[in-house]
């Protein structure tokens, strides 16, 4: 455990990627199984202990220190782990020796909800504050250390020499804390089996055009879906419904596990079906449509009859166990228009190619589709084959350009991490009328980015000398700072006050020189609602 320890905090204050790459490598290269695999899984939020929480954290640190100190330095260190390891008392008698990764592992997975706080107790006892704060990291499966999965598979693949397309391939297969993986990639054992189970691939992805320039005669154009991204495997007689991130999402979206009877790997867009919020008849809804069905555990009969998911579908990976993704796109693509017509029609269909003889005519295309189900187009290589990942030169996404609208700042409160110290995460409104007859201002959105680290701190200032009345973290701000909000689309919202939902909501311009009574009414916002 300290030897983890130790790695995590020198990732915690490295900033180079290729230093963090370094010391991830040596780390597993050094460090014997099943150690090594245990935080390795750690790292890429590959293992979860339910009876930890952080209010067993938070319970176990007002027990054992003045709450109200508790309270002032959580607030201050934005972080529980952070906090709970440096204000953690030592213990009074000797204790054991500090435990293995394996060992505070297994005694974490014996832990239930009713044992959880002594045992945690006594596990925080045998280290120190460097050891206590990766043991709650990993205990709570909430790293936040500037570690992606993609960087620690990464950093695998070179701890070992190994091809990361190979360790994306073998890695969604096993199950922490690796031990096939480990051996193919460290000791040359035969590389793990994927071929007879339903396992999620990684998603070929696009960079964005930007200022790049195509040849429309080497690109081929379709639109990018605002749903979710899926991937459908079926194998030996299983169907898997895959997100973007590989979270299994079957359960959630039964129909669509239900109507893929044919052994293949598909790459496609949810969607749902109806006229939601403007969406065509039997065409895609808007995404506020889908998301009533995101998260969910439990889909009701209704919300299958009133939300009926489908796929619009991309790519062909797998069909009937041959693997296609080193073909050209365009023989992808042959194969997958002959493969539709076998699927249910309700449940899927083809994501049509867009005509453009060039990139002004395809931008006159892509800024008069409105429509809801649309985030814009992508550009795909004809020759490209399907890799994991993003590599330059193959797939562009180009994003229609956003909505924008004035709003008025409301309400403010503190980041996390980084963050902890500055108001960063702003609420806004726009007017319910004329502010000069006395409308009300009404929430219409919240945003955290969009602006730089010297925006944020004049931001923070601001709303510290501005603020009017305090709910807890949030403070109330004076209605004086109008923000110009970018937004990729608007829908109606039976959930909020206002009646409307942003779509990826960001900060676009710090109006300093509008007046908030100029900012924006809602019935200008509502206006842009797709008919």
């Amino acid at each position: 455990m300290e030897r983890f320890a130790a790695l995590v905090d020198s990732l915690v204050y490295t900033r180079s990627r290729n230093a963090k790459l370094a010391l991830i490598a040596t780390y597993l290269r050094e460090m014997p199984d099943p150690d090594r695999g245990w935080a390795l899984a750690a790292l890429t939020d590959g293992i979860d202990f339910p009876a930890v929480k952080a209010s067993t954290i938070r319970n176990l640190l007002t027990e054992r220190v003045d709450p109200v100190l508790y309270t002032l330095s959580r607030d201050y260190v934005g972080d529980t782990a952070e906090t709970a390891s440096l204000l953690w008392p030592e213990p009074l008698a000797p204790v054991a020796l500090p435990p293995t990764v394996a060992e505070a592992v297994a005694e974490l997975r014996a832990m239930t909800r009713a044992t959880a706080a002594r045992e945690l107790a006594g596990l925080l006892d045998r280290l120190d504050a460097n050891g206590r704060y990766a043991l709650l990291k990993l205990a709570t499966g909430a790293m936040r250390i500037g570690i992606s999965a993609r960087l620690a598979k990464v950093a695998f693949a070179q701890a070992f020499g190994v091809s990361i397309d190979d360790v994306e391939e073998y890695w969604h297969g096993q199950a922490s804390p690796y031990l096939p993986l480990f051996a193919w990639a460290a000791e040359g054992a035969p590389p793990p089996r994927t071929d007879q189970l339903p396992l999620f691939r990684p998603f070929m992805l696009a960079h964005p055009l930007d200022e790049t320039v195509v040849d429309m005669a080497e690109y081929v154009a379709e639109w990018k879906w605002d749903g979710i991204r899926v991937q459908l495997v079926h194998v030996a007689g299983e169907t898997r419904v895959f997100s973007r991130s590989g979270d299994d999402i079957s359960g959630t979206f039964p129909e669509i596990a239900a109507a893929l009877p044919i052994d293949a790997v598909l790459d496609g867009e949810l969607l749902v079906r109806g006229a939601h919020q403007g969406g065509e008849a039997g065409g895609a809804a808007s995404f506020n449509a889908l998301q009533q069905r995101l998260g969910r555990k439990a889909v009701s009969k209704k919300m299958l009859a009133e939300y009926p998911a489908f796929v619009r579908l991309y790519d062909i990976l797998i069909d009937e166990g041959e693997d296609v993704r080193s073909w050209a796109w365009e023989q992808r693509r042959a194969k997958l228009e002959a493969f539709v017509p076998r699927l249910d029609p309700a449940r899927f269909d083809l994501s049509q190619v867009v005509v453009a003889e060039s990139l002004v005519d395809l931008a006159a295309i892509r800024e008069r589709a409105r429509d809801d189900a649309i985030e814009g187009v992508m550009l795909k290589r004809r020759d490209s084959p399907y890799v994991a990942g993003r590599r330059t030169g193959l797939w562009y996404k180009w994003k229609r350009d956003p909505l924008l609208i004035d709003c008025v700042l409301m309400y403010a409160q503190r980041g996390s991490g980084k963050r902890s110290s500055f108001y960063s995460d702003f609420t806004f409104g726009c007017w319910d009328g004329d502010p000069d007859a006395g409308a009300e201002l009404l929430p219409v959105g919240k945003a955290y980015f969009g602006f730089t680290d010297e925006e944020l701190k004049w931001l923070d200032h601001y709303v510290r000398q501005h603020t009017v009345n305090r709910f807890g973290p949030v403070r109330e701000t004076d209605r004086s700072l109008v923000f110009e909000v970018a937004f990729d689309s608007i829908h109606a919202s039976k959930r909020h006050k206002s009646g409307v939902a942003m779509r990826f909501p960001r900060i676009s311009r710090i109006r300093r020189d509008k007046p908030a009574h100029e900012a924006d009414r809602l019935d200008t916002l509502k206006a842009l609602i797709a008919d």
